[in-house]
């Protein structure tokens, strides 16, 4: 979006460049050729940097662990080819990609795992019951069972274990029945026994080193498990192949990424150690700068392209960091960023207020000129004579300035044909045609020539003007919460709504607004409320003098606005300065034409009246323009800028080659 009042300048990146020693001049040549690298002195690393880079390393840590997670997944050799050029992607998203990944791979081996669990559970169980099952073929359900009186349980011992107990144990069961494998070696006993007994049973059991059977909670009989065990396992496996191979999915569709990832957070971990060791060890040297956020990526992208073992890292600036200022203007605002570096350029991330005094400025320079011919001829000193008056033609600032100049005479000379202007009066002096006929705008035409008309529109320019820059004032304050300069601010626009229309309707009786009396009477107490307010305000800034200096609140107020007649002063001096040289040229002309008769006379008289009538208008021109502009920057910059406007900035001067399209060698002559 166009910025229409106020800019923002482009957003700094911190950029550490790390190299060896032997590449440090390779590194400055390639920084120079980039050119967009603002060089600052590399200073020590502070606790806040320490505690970043502490920070990005934990990045790293968590990272590495879940690809290496991940990568563990991976069945067989896979050669994964490394792409360059490839734009990295910040710490916290690898971190998002990489955790997302390893928790689905990490689910569907739990998933498997827990099936191999399964299985392995099933064959032991399905071994144990099979023993049981020529003894008996009771439900599984009735096999494990809890009831109010009674519980039964399988335990599972060693032949000679069972023995003893089932001799401990025998006052306490109700009925055992063993069952012992073929070989003899273990035995699987079904007990029952009272529900207040099952504890000691068990307890004997598990001090002998008898294995419990987890038997499932189903209506299957012995006979019947037995028989359909091997298609469980069976379905249980091929579930763990189904998982198994989802993962082999995953992980080969995601193997090129997640290595790729490895590389990246390899690289930046031991950029962060090469960082954290630059200002201990002689072998590497760090450049430090800034970089626009537009440039960052491109800057990191050549420097890797171009050098080896060069590590970079980029962030955005601390609490701490002052980056220079890059100021974004559109192209035709662009020229008057010069005009405000003038004054002050502001901090990084301040307003930069380009767009405001460009309008204002042209506006104020081309209503003070105001003349066809002046306006063509400071064109025409911009273009050819600029270059000629200062050491360097070719360096930015000449090239703003002289956009400067067009833009502000296209003005001038727009208003010139408005009201009709060319050297004044000088074609309705020698060819009789009237300004009215040659403006192309009657109504500008009248207004301007109207020195009281001149002057009203110029107090109604300047309060426009200054109440803009009381507006952006009480934005800034809102902003910042200065609860002192937003009382302030809506005090001064109170007094201002209600006050100057009813000044003018008592002291000069003259209706701003169509009111009646009664609402001009009631108009005096929002009066006494705005005044009210600038005076807490007056207290609330500058304490005990705030009850002296509230004052100069209003008064400034009335002096900035009348400020602003010098446009009237200044645009109706150039005209009545040139008309007063077309006159005076005229009388010399005439004057020696009387003095010397004959044709002599008359030739020397009309070429002394030229000559005098150029000198005349070149001199107004020069002190018409010079009047232009020195106006017009006051008026931006102290009645404008200063009520909302911090300077205090540094400006971005990038690291790069500046080829000049020529050069001069001696000295003038």
């Amino acid at each position: 979006m166009i910025p229409l009042f106020i800019n923002t300048p482009e957003i700094m990146f911190k950029i550490r460049v790390v190299t060896p020693r032997e590449s440090f001049a390779k590194t400055l040549e390639r920084l120079q050729t980039t050119g967009v690298l603002h060089i600052e002195e590399p200073r020590e690393l502070d606790s806040a940097d320490r505690i970043k880079i502490a920070e990005k390393r934990n990045l790293v840590r968590k990272i590495s662990a879940n690809i290496s997670d991940i990568l563990a997944y991976v069945k067989g050799e896979h050669r994964v080819l490394i792409q360059e050029g490839i734009k990295a992607q910040p710490l916290d998203t690898i971190l998002h990609q990489t955790a997302k990944l390893h928790e689905k791979c990490a689910r569907l081996r739990k998933d498997s795992t827990r099936r191999e669990a399964d299985i392995s559970n099933m064959e032991g169980l399905g071994r144990y019951l099979d023993i049981l099952s020529h003894e008996i073929n009771l439900s599984l359900k009735d096999l494990n069972y809890s009831g109010s009186y009674l519980s039964a349980r399988v335990f599972v011992f060693p032949a000679e274990t069972c023995k003893i107990f089932l001799g401990k144990a025998r006052q306490h069961l109700l009925q055992h029945i063993p069952a012992s494998s073929k070989d003899e070696t273990e035995t699987a006993v079904y007990t029952i026994a009272r529900t207040t007994s099952q504890n000691i049973v068990e307890t004997l059991a598990r001090d002998l080193g008898a294995l419990p059977l987890e038997i499932p909670d189903e209506e299957l009989t012995l006979k019947e498990f037995i028989a359909k065990k091997d298609d469980i396992i069976r379905q249980k496996r091929k579930e763990i192949e189904g998982l198994e191979k989802e993962i082999e999915t995953i992980t080969t569709e995601n193997l090129e990424q997640v290595t790729q990832y490895r590389e990246t957070v390899a690289l930046e971990d031991e950029m962060l150690s090469a960082i954290e060791q630059t200002c201990e060890t002689r072998y590497v040297s760090m450049i430090e700068g800034w970089v626009p956020r537009s440039k960052a990526d491109s800057v990191i992208s050549q420097i890797h392209e171009s050098l080896d073992n060069v590590f970079i890292d980029a962030s955005k600036p601390g609490p701490s960091d002052e980056p220079p200022t890059r100021l974004q203007n559109p192209r035709a605002i662009k020229p008057f960023e010069v005009i405000v570096s003038l004054f002050s350029l502001h901090k990084y991330g301040g307003w930069d207020p380009t767009p405001s005094v460009a309008y204002f400025f042209a506006f104020f320079f081309g209503l003070m000129l105001c003349d066809v011919v002046y306006a063509a001829g400071l064109l025409i000193l911009a273009k050819f004579v600029l270059d000629k008056l200062v050491d360097d033609p070719s360096t930015e600032g000449v090239d703003l300035f002289r956009k400067v100049l067009y833009i502000s005479g296209t003005v001038a000379l727009i208003f010139g044909i408005l009201s009709g202007t060319y050297l004044g009066d000088l074609l309705n002096m020698y060819f009789g045609v009237s300004l009215q006929k040659l403006a192309l705008a009657k109504w500008v035409q009248s207004k301007l020539s109207d020195p009281i008309a001149f002057i009203i529109i110029s107090l109604i320019i300047g309060l426009v003007h200054v109440n803009i820059a009381h507006i952006l004032s009480l934005i800034r304050g809102i902003r910042g919460k200065n609860k002192g300069l937003v009382i302030s601010k809506a005090g001064l626009f109170i007094i201002e709504i209600f006050g100057i229309p009813y000044i003018f309707k008592m002291l000069l009786h003259v209706d701003l607004v169509p009111l009646s009396p009664s609402i001009y009477s009631f108009m005096v107490y929002p009066m006494i409320i705005g005044l009210a307010l600038i005076v807490v305000s007056g207290f609330m800034q500058m304490g005990g003098l705030g009850g002296i200096f509230w004052i100069f609140e209003l008064t400034g107020l009335l002096g900035d606005i009348m400020s602003y007649s010098r446009l009237a002063g200044v645009g109706l001096a150039t005209f009545y300065l040139a008309s007063a040289f077309n006159l005076l040229a005229s009388w010399i002309s005439d004057g020696l034409s009387g003095l010397i008769p004959g044709v002599i006379g008359t030739s020397l008289g009309l070429i002394i009246g030229i000559i005098l009538f150029a000198v005349f208008h070149v001199l107004n021109l020069f002190l018409s323009s010079l009047a232009a502009f020195i106006h017009s920057l006051r008026l931006c910059f102290v009645e404008f800028l200063l009520k909302f406007y911090e300077g205090g900035g540094r400006e971005y001067a990038p690291f790069h080659l500046r080829p000049k399209r020529y050069v001069i060698v001696g000295a003038k002559l």
